[in-house]
């Protein structure tokens, strides 16, 4: 089974960056935790992965203040 991509729904592209964010491009939303949906207003957004940032679901580069995971 192939997945084939369709002219009405935008390509995301997805990067994990290391020790970071998740970064979106093409992206129009996000659903946070509580299943709220979120707009994106810009081409390029960071996402946290730490848990920390104080802008979930957006990264506010906590995650640099925090002792690396191995």
């Amino acid at each position: 089974m192939s997945a084939a991509v369709r002219p009405d729904e935008p390509q995301v592209e997805v990067t994990l960056c290391p020790g970071g964010p998740m970064l979106l491009r093409g992206a129009t939303h996000v659903i946070d935790d509580d299943g709220r949906r979120v707009p994106v207003e810009r081409p390029v957004v960071a996402l946290c992965r730490c848990d920390k940032s104080g802008r979930k679901p957006w990264c506010d580069g906590t995650h640099k203040l925090l002792p690396l995971e191995i």
